[in-house]
């Protein structure tokens, strides 16, 4: 496309916020448009994608102004909508050209970074909040020449729960960036060449195929989907409020079982053994659990030591705050522990907290890792109110047991 741009879009103003222009449209950052010339006026009074491969094959915009205002053959625009509901503009593109914008790979693409874009605006709005808060109590400070703690009681409740929040603003900002820097490369450029060569084969190869090749392909468009899930869970768990995420009490083996289909080719190719015994029902938010199960056993399958069978066996059992010896426990909770073991390369004890820091793998040597997994099962362990342990014995095996409450 030979212009692309990110614009606010309100009833009387079209702003570009980011542009990239090979075509000298002439807008740069700041510049305007007037907005009822463009589609993203459209889209503002009904939020929804507008793709278009070629204007003059197009029924519903063959003779829409835009396209003849413009000179444009194909475009795409994909509304960004804040995480509440409203309306902030477009992320869209041209081109004098026909192309071939409706295909899968594009259009998620396009929807995936406008929610990454809705996500990085929130951010920014939130720092921006909570710098001004902080300029507002240092102004306090430095006006009234008083110690510190007397400046915090003077101010309201709210403020000083903002200001609190900006304590860990610093770490919280670290970890959204390598966060984003995930959602925005290391997991959409796999995904975009899946899509891409899948589309090939389908659409020009797929009569050549044999059966098994065709079994093949259906396993790596089926992949490919399951990705594009795992995207969006990840940016819907890291943009809903916990008290929005909702508990429902789910059965564990149904969910393992599920997980271990998924697996089904990593398990054959690792000649590995599933001993799964009876893991019981649990309140949980269910994308979040099912995600942190499939880390786990995916990492035993990772790690396997090829001189031996991998078995991993998961088991649960409901146990008493007080006569366990996990620090962290309630002494007047009962726990659903669950334990997931395996007999693989295991890894050294002194580095079982360093494996839950975000890009901390100590395999990278040998085997691609993100050092993103437990990171995240470490997230949604603490989202459930619980705590995880991690132990490992090397070339012996890892064992983590993970401790939930039960209402």
């Amino acid at each position: 496309m030979g212009f692309a741009a990110i614009a606010r879009v309100t009833e009387d103003r079209w702003i570009t916020c980011s542009a990239v222009d090979n075509l000298q449209f002439g807008l740069k950052v700041g510049d305007e448009l007037e907005v009822k010339t463009t589609l993203c006026d459209d889209i503002r009074k009904n939020p929804r994608a507008i793709i278009i491969d070629n204007v003059s094959e197009d029924p519903e915009y063959h003779n829409h102004h835009t396209p003849r205002i413009y000179k444009l053959k194909s475009y795409i625009s994909i509304p960004i909508i804040r995480r509440d509901g409203t309306f902030f503009g477009t992320l869209c593109a041209i081109d004098p050209n026909p192309n071939s914008l409706k295909e899968f790979k594009v259009q998620e693409m396009f929807r995936l970074f406008a929610e990454l874009i809705s996500f990085h605006l929130e951010t920014i709005e939130q720092a921006q909040a909570d710098k001004i808060l902080l300029e507002k109590k240092n102004s306090l400070i430095e006006e009234k020449e008083v110690e510190k703690n007397e400046a915090y009681k003077i101010l309201s409740e709210t403020e000083k729960k903002l200001i609190e929040k900006n304590i860990s603003l610093e770490k919280m900002n670290h970890e959204l960036e390598a966060f984003n820097y995930i959602s925005s490369h290391d997991l959409q450029e796999p995904l975009r060449k899946i899509q891409f060569f899948t589309d090939i084969i389908e659409r020009e190869e797929e009569n050549k195929l044999s059966d098994k090749a065709k079994t093949a392909f259906t396993k790596i468009r089926s992949s490919a989907f399951r990705m594009q899930n795992l995207i969006n869970d990840l940016l819907a768990y890291s943009r809903t409020k916990f008290d929005e995420r909702k508990f429902e009490k789910k059965d564990l083996n149904i969910i393992t079982k599920e997980i271990i289909e998924d697996l089904v080719e990593e398990t054959e190719n690792k000649n590995a053994q599933f001993d799964l015994l009876d893991l019981g029902k649990l309140s949980i938010i269910e994308f979040q659990f099912r995600q942190l199960l499939y880390n786990l056993m995916s990492n035993s399958l990772k790690f396997a030591n090829p001189e031996r069978q991998l078995v991993i066996k998961l088991s649960s059992e409901i146990i008493v705050g007080s006569k366990s010896e996990h620090e962290k426990l309630s002494s007047d909770k009962n726990y659903s522990k669950i334990t997931i073991a395996d007999n693989g390369i295991g890894f050294d004890q002194m580095y079982s907290e360093k494996i839950f820091g975000l890009f901390q793998s100590l395999h990278t040597k040998t085997l691609k890792s993100t050092g993103i997994g437990l990171t995240i099962v470490k997230k949604i362990v603490e989202n459930h109110n619980g705590f995880i342990k991690a132990e490992g014995i090397l070339n012996q095996g890892a064992k983590f047991e993970i401790f939930i409450p039960v209402e």
